[in-house]
């Protein structure tokens, strides 16, 4: 009768820790710590102080994106300057991608999610079998400088795409360019943070750089903004 009560008791913790560990994985795999950020950053200062200035970054095309240009290598850094990648980085199973800005004077470790680029594959996907059978994208309201929103409806959708901001967790919509390439539109958040600031914008400024000064993120996938007379977001025209 003992053996069979301590065969319960044995039982019973085996499913409880396996039940809870899956929580316990999925939150270090998505909750950005500050101290995960911080022993990347500090990796990153002392490889570039050991290898005459050099950056441990990925090689990739001079036409990427300046948010998403400099994603991390930690094949560079590991296990030399840190055992091993960070739990919420997407080499460790996590969703966000370790990058760069400021690369010229100050690299600053950032964090890209790659949640985002998931939403947005898929929309690309049904976006480009659309044009292939109708030869032009789905535009639905023209909104400055050749940047439109989605017919959504024309590609199959019971509602808009939109995708939840890592700076201020609201929902925010897509929007397209001529050549039907996905954007992020972030003038909500950056409404937000122009209002938050003491700042010095003017028209013709790229204010992107506020988002990220004030967060661990970047604004991956995003246009070029900047503010009109009155000081709103709007998109900065190439």
């Amino acid at each position: 009768m003992k053996l069979y009560k301590v065969l319960i008791v044995i039982v019973g913790c085996v499913l409880l820790t396996g039940c809870l560990y899956p929580e316990e994985r999925l939150q270090k795999n998505t909750v950005p710590y500050n101290d995960q950020i911080m022993a990347v950053q500090t990796a990153v200062d002392q490889f570039q102080k050991d290898s005459n200035g050099l950056l441990p970054i990925k090689t990739r095309d001079m036409t990427t994106p300046i948010y998403q240009k400099y994603p991390i290598d930690f094949s560079s850094i590991t296990p030399r300057y840190m055992a091993e990648p960070p739990g919420s980085a997407y080499e460790s199973g996590g969703i966000y991608q370790y990058v760069l800005v400021d690369v010229e004077e100050d690299p600053t470790v950032k964090l890209l999610d790659l949640r985002m680029s998931e939403k947005l594959h898929e929309l690309s996907i049904r976006l480009e079998v659309y044009r292939q059978s109708k030869g032009y994208p789905p535009f639905q309201d023209l909104i400055t400088n050749d940047i439109y929103t989605l017919n959504y409806e024309k590609l199959g959708y019971d509602e808009p795409f939109t995708v939840e901001s890592p700076f201020s967790g609201e929902y925010l919509p897509l929007v397209i360019d001529n050549n039907a390439k996905v954007y992020v539109d972030y003038r909500l958040d950056l409404n937000r943070a122009l209002q938050e600031s003491d700042h010095s914008f003017k028209p013709g400024d790229d204010i992107r750089d506020l988002l990220v000064k004030e967060s661990p993120f970047v604004p991956a996938y995003s246009l070029p903004y900047t503010v009109d007379q009155n000081g709103e977001p709007v998109f900065l025209a190439e």
